[in-house]
């Protein structure tokens, strides 16, 4: 897959952009704070339904707009579709696929990208809800359905939290609380999904991870991933908030053994720890297990990455999660290659990890590159160049920007 012409309106800091692609690389060149990374940034909401850089949608409507319209026509083999989203200042934001109206969270079944960025550094030397959503992002491209599971499944933890703060303040005991087993109910539902799925997906990287690392580094590292379940008794968020599901919840929660029995079910071990810890959650007027507090644990020679790995370690771990992650995609998806999107990633990587990396991407149909100075891009990768000024596309190729950091 690969996408034919990216439109904006109202986007970032452009009013109105119109970019003409194609298959190959692009690279868009420009001083920081130019609009470069706004352009790619466009092409991976379509994909994950979210930002790389910020949570919420207001960010992403120009300043005095009351929404903003990112449109791509997406070509695989001989078909063309026409991909349209409107972020809404106000109200839900609405979807169009060929002119049709459709679902919002429908749109990752068209669009597929898989994105690079400098802050992939805090997937290895962050906080667990980064590794989260590297997971849940993949999830929705590979099964849009799953944008649902996780919007049911935040909304009712909302509300799970609320009667819990609620008890709290009025004292009640757990023996008092019966209401909150409906919301336990519906909690293990839609939980359990995401548990088992995002444990599914962890041992499906595994072998694209080794490989991906391997040609990163040309070494065996031994890189692993586990997955750490809160219903099993990991807390991995033992310092966070606990406003919702993609956020995490303080405090310490421990889990008797019994919870995590061998042979139990993923629903049956999280109603059992949902009831071993309902006084404490009481007390702390917080959900303390579900997916929105488990952790994938990042292993290098047997060590966790986190707090071992050296700098170069980290980048390279970070770089093949994403490298497996396009792999699963292409192999798996109906439309072929992800867009691959490298957002000033040359920019942080030495020569060596530079030109592993190129070597890596460089059979993918589409590879789109922003960087602040050219001569950061391996040169055979630098195919066709468009200059961005300002918000501005520029038809003229312009003079490199000399010594421009990029944002």
């Amino acid at each position: 897959m690969h996408v034919v012409r990216l439109s904006l309106t109202d986007y970032r800091n452009y009013a109105r952009a119109e970019l003409e692609l194609g298959p190959g690389t692009t690279v868009f060149v420009g001083r920081n704070g130019q609009g470069k990374t706004n352009l790619v940034e466009a092409i991976g909401y379509l994909a994950t339904l979210g930002s790389h850089r910020v949570s919420n949608d207001q960010a992403l409507i120009k300043a005095g707009a009351d929404a903003a319209i990112v449109r791509a026509l997406l070509a695989h083999a001989d078909r063309e579709l026409l991909v349209e989203l409107q972020l809404n200042r106000k109200g839900a934001n609405r979807a169009q696929l060929n002119r049709s109206a459709v679902k919002t969270r429908e749109l990752p079944r068209y669009a597929h990208s898989v994105l690079f960025a400098p802050e992939d550094l805090a997937i290895v030397r962050g906080e667990p809800s980064v590794r989260r959503r590297l997971l849940d992002e993949l999830l929705v491209q590979r099964t849009p359905r799953l944008a649902g599971v996780m919007a049911d499944y935040d909304r009712v933890l909302r509300q799970r939290n609320t009667l819990l703060k609620s008890a709290r303040a009025r004292g009640l005991a757990a023996d008092k609380l019966t209401t909150l087993d409906i919301w336990d109910e519906r909690l293990v539902h839609f939980g359990s999904e995401l548990i088992d799925r995002r444990s599914a997906l962890v041992d499906e990287l595994t072998g694209p991870l080794a490989e991906a690392y391997a040609s990163i580094v040309d070494a065996d590292h031994a890189p692993q991933l586990r997955s750490m379940l809160s219903i099993d008794g990991a807390d991995p968020d033992a310092e966070a908030s606990d406003v919702g599901a993609s956020d995490t919840a303080g405090g310490e929660a421990s889990v008797p053994d019994a919870a995590g029995s061998p042979g139990s079910t993923t629903p049956q071990r999280f109603a059992d720890a949902l009831h071993a810890l309902r006084a404490k959650e009481l007390e702390r007027g917080v959900t303390l297990v579900g997916p929105h507090r488990d952790d994938v644990l990042l292993m290098l020679n047997g060590l966790p990455a986190k707090g071992y790995a050296s700098h170069g370690e980290s980048w390279s771990f970070a770089l093949a999660l994403r490298l497996a992650s396009a792999r699963l995609l292409r192999r798996d998806s109906a439309t072929g290659d992800p867009v691959l999107v490298l957002d000033d990633v040359f920019a942080e990587l030495d020569r060596t990890r530079r030109e592993r990396l190129a070597a890596a991407i460089g059979d993918y149909e589409q590879v789109l590159v922003t960087a602040a100075v050219l001569e950061d891009v391996p040169e055979h990768l630098v195919a066709r160049v468009i200059r961005i000024d300002r918000g501005t596309v520029l038809d003229e190729p312009q003079a490199d920007p000399e010594g421009a950091d990029d944002a």
